[in-house]
C-alpha cells in the first residue's frame, strides 16, 4: 500500500486501482431532472459542497476496503495526517510523539478528549483494538498489515497501551517508515466493532468480514474523522454531515471542518458528470484530457478555476499472470499460454509494442506522460531514465526481433505462433465503464496485432474482475491501475512481497481459499521482495534511495508491469470553493476540513 493511499486512506488503500475511476448514470428510479430539483431544494437549506464521483462505494469497512475512491478519506483519522502538498507528517488524533534513539518504539500521545462520532470517547483503547484485533489479526484480510510487515521475518509490530493517552508501538528492528505506518492508519471504533472480531460465523470467520457493508445504514457508521455520513442512496449519492466531535480547529478556536455538508453525487457517465459542472450543479470535477481544452475556454466567464496537479501518481499497466501453479488440479493459467507470459523476452516484446506516444496523444490529447516506473515521477525515490531505468519506446520490428529470437514464429500473414505451432492468443481484461481505460485497451488490441499477437479485449464489472484477480485466479491478463503512490517506496511492499495482497501477478492464495500447488517464483521475484525488505530496514536516505533504485531496474527489466502512461491531473473548482490546495499527491480535496463556501448554495 502507498504512503499516501496509506495516510489519505490509510487513508486510502493502494487499492488497487484496478480502479480506474470508471463512470455511467445510475440515478434508479429517479429521473435526473427529479433529483436535481430535490437536490437544489436540500442545498438550499444547508451549505454544503458538491463533487461528483464515478462509482458507488463498495464497502463501508475501511479494514476490508480495495478501492479508491472510498469513503474512509472524510470519516477517519489516524495518529498522524500528511501534507496533501509538501508530503509533511502533521499530528493528527495524536498531539505529539516521541522516537528511540535506537529507532525501535514510537509513542504516541494522544490529544486531550476525543470523541467518536456518536459522542463515546476515543482512548488509547481504540488504537490497540485497531491494531491487535483488526489490522494485525491473521483472520482479517485487511490490506493495511502488508506494509506492517518487517524484515525477512515479516514480523509485524507490538502494540500496547501505556495509560488512558499513550501508545506504545515497538518493532524488532529498524523501520525507516515506522511513524508513517503506525501512525497513518485511521482509527477504528472499538466499543462499535469489538463483538464483531469476536464473534465467528459458521466457518468459523469473524463476523467482522461481513460487518458494515454498503446495505449498512450509513448514519450507524462511527468514524473519528471531520465528517460522518449522513445517508447513501445507491446510484445517487453519498451525504456526508459534519462531525460535531471533530478535534480540530482552526486558530480563532472555530471549529472545523467550516463546511456543514459535503455530497457525492454519483455519476458515472463523464458527460453526464460534466453536464452537471457546467450546469453549476457541482462544485469540483476531475478534468480528462478530452475535457481540459472545453473548459479551459470557459473558465473566466464561467466563474470556476482550472488547477493542474502535474503528473498523476496512479500506476496504469498491463499484466500478465505468471503464476504456474494448479488448484484441484486444474493449472490457473493455460499451460501453453503460460509458457508465453513467464518468457522475459515476451513480455519485452509486448512493451516495445505499444506505441505510449500515439496513446498521450490521441488518448490524452497531449495531456500526459509516459511511465515506466511503479514509483511515481514526483517521489525522491524516482529512477528517471536519465539516470538508468530502462525504457520501452515504440519499436515494433524490436519486438518481432525478440520474438523470433525467443522460438515464436510467423506465418505468411504476419500471424504469430509459438514453437509447438499455437497461435498466441490472449484475453486481456479491465473494469468495465471507462472511456479511457476503454480506449487504451483498444489501442493495445491494435499495437498488438501489428506483431501478430490476436487480444480479446473484454471489459467486465468491477466485483467480477476482483474476483478473477484475487479468488479464481484464472485470468491470462488485465489492464489496470494501483493508485496513491505517495511519500515513500514501502508502500508498494504489498506489491512485492511474495505472499502481499497487491502480488497479483503471481498471487499466493488468501487465508481460507484452497491451496495452489506447484507454484514457482522467479529469481527476480525473490529479489524485489528481499530489497523491499532492506529498503524498509535501512535508515540511511542515499543508500534506501539506492536499494530502491535497484528495484526499478529489476522491475523494468523483468515486467511483471508493462507500464503505460501517466496523465497529467486537472481539477475544475467553482470559485465559490476557497482554500482548495490541489496535487496529484493529496487531490483536490485532501484539506477538506479547511474548506470555506463564499454562498450557501449551488446557484
Amino acid at each position: 500500500m502507498n504512503p499516501t493511499t496509506f495516510l489519505t486512506s490509510t487513508r486510502r488503500h493502494w487499492f488497487l486501482g484496478i480502479l480506474l475511476a470508471i463512470l455511467a448514470i445510475a440515478l434508479g428510479s429517479c429521473s435526473p431532472a427529479d433529483f436535481i430539483a430535490q437536490f437544489k431544494s436540500e442545498a438550499a437549506q444547508v451549505p454544503q459542497l458538491v463533487a461528483n464521483v464515478g462509482t458507488d462505494p463498495k464497502t463501508f469497512n475501511y479494514a476490508l476496503s480495495q478501492e479508491s475512491p472510498n469513503v474512509f478519506d472524510y470519516i477517519y483519522e489516524g495518529l498522524i495526517s500528511v501534507d496533501g502538498l509538501t508530503g509533511e507528517l502533521n499530528p493528527a488524533q495524536a498531539e505529539s510523539w516521541e522516537i528511540s534513539e535506537d529507532k525501535k518504539r514510537i509513542v504516541f500521545t494522544l490529544r486531550k478528549h476525543l470523541k467518536w462520532s456518536d459522542g463515546k470517547p476515543l482512548t488509547a483503547d481504540d488504537v490497540v483494538f485497531t491494531f491487535n484485533d483488526i489490522y494485525l489479526n491473521e483472520q482479517i484480510p485487511a490490506p493495511t498489515r502488508d506494509v506492517l510487515r518487517i524484515g525477512e521475518s515479516n514480523a509485524l509490530p507490538t502494540v500496547r497501551k501505556l495509560d488512558e493517552r499513550r501508545v506504545e508501538f515497538t518493532v524488532p528492528e529498524p523501520f525507516a517508515p515506522f511513524l508513517l505506518y503506525a501512525g497513518g492508519a485511521p482509527i477504528l471504533p472499538a466499543h462499535a466493532l469489538r463483538q464483531s472480531v469476536k464473534t465467528k460465523d459458521s466457518q468459523g470467520n469473524p463476523v467482522f468480514l461481513s460487518t458494515w457493508g454498503t446495505d449498512t445504514d450509513p448514519d450507524k457508521i462511527i468514524g473519528n474523522g471531520p465528517y460522518r455520513m449522513e445517508s447513501y442512496s445507491i446510484g445517487q449519492r453519498v451525504v456526508f454531515r459534519r462531525n460535531p466531535y471533530y478535534w480540530k480547529k482552526d486558530a480563532q478556536g472555530n471549529p472545523l471542518p467550516y463546511i456543514e455538508r459535503f455530497v457525492w453525487q454519483i455519476i458515472e457517465n463523464t458527460d453526464t458528470a460534466l453536464l452537471q459542472f457546467r450546469s453549476k450543479e457541482a462544485d469540483i470535477l476531475d478534468i480528462s484530457a478530452a475535457t481540459f481544452a472545453l473548459l479551459k475556454r470557459e473558465e473566466n466567464r464561467a466563474n470556476f478555476t482550472i488547477h493542474n496537479g502535474g503528473p498523476d501518481t496512479t500506476r496504469l499497466f498491463m499484466c500478465f499472470n505468471l503464476n504456474k501453479g494448479s488448484r484441484n488440479g486444474k493449472p490457473l493459467v493455460d499451460p501453453m499460454k503460460s509458457r508465453w507470459f513467464n518468457n522475459v523476452a515476451f513480455r519485452q516484446a509486448v512493451a516495445y509494442a505499444i506505441d505510449r506516444r500515439t496513446m498521450i496523444n490521441n488518448i490524452l490529447l497531449g495531456l500526459g506522460e509516459p511511465q515506466h516506473s511503479m514509483i511515481p515521477e514526483n517521489s525522491a525515490y524516482y529512477l528517471s531514465p536519465e539516470k538508468g531505468l530502462k525504457v520501452y519506446d515504440y519499436n515494433p520490428e524490436k519486438a518481432k526481433k525478440l520474438l523470433l529470437e525467443a522460438g515464436f514464429k510467423y506465418n505468411d500473414r504476419g500471424e504469430l505462433f509459438d514453437e509447438k505451432g499455437n497461435r498466441v492468443r490472449f484475453t486481456l481484461l479491465t473494469n468495465a465503464g471507462g472511456r479511457r481505460i476503454s480506449s487504451i485497451g483498444t489501442q493495445i488490441l491494435r499495437d498488438l496485432s501489428k506483431i501478430g499477437i490476436q487480444v480479446d479485449f473484454q471489459s467486465i464489472d468491477f466485483n467480477a474482475l476482483l474476483d478473477k484477480l484475487n479468488n479464481t485466479m484464472n485470468w491470462d491478463a488485465y489492464l489496470g491501475a494501483i493508485g496513491g503512490a505517495g511519500i515513500d517506496p514501502h508502500g508498494g511492499s504489498t506489491i512485492w512481497a511474495l505472499d502481499g495482497g497487491l502480488h497479483q501477478f503471481n498471487s499466493q492464495p488468501q487465508p481460507g481459499q484452497p491451496p495452489i500447488r506447484g507454484q514457482e517464483f522467479a529469481d527476480w521475484e525473490r529479489e524485489m521482495a528481499r530489497l523491499y525488505v532492506e529498503g524498509a530496514q535501512e535508515l540511511d536516505e542515499a543508500k534506501r534511495k539506492a536499494i530502491y533504485a535497484e528495484g526499478q531496474r529489476i522491475a523494468q527489466e523483468n515486467l511483471p508491469f508493462i507500464h503505460l502512461v501517466s496523465p497529467l491531473t486537472f481539477v475544475a473548482v467553482r470559485d465559490r470553493v476557497k482554500g482548495i490546495k490541489y496535487s496529484s499527491l493529496g487531490g483536490s480535496l485532501w484539506n477538506l476540513y479547511e474548506l470555506k463556501l463564499t454562498d450557501e448554495y449551488i446557484k
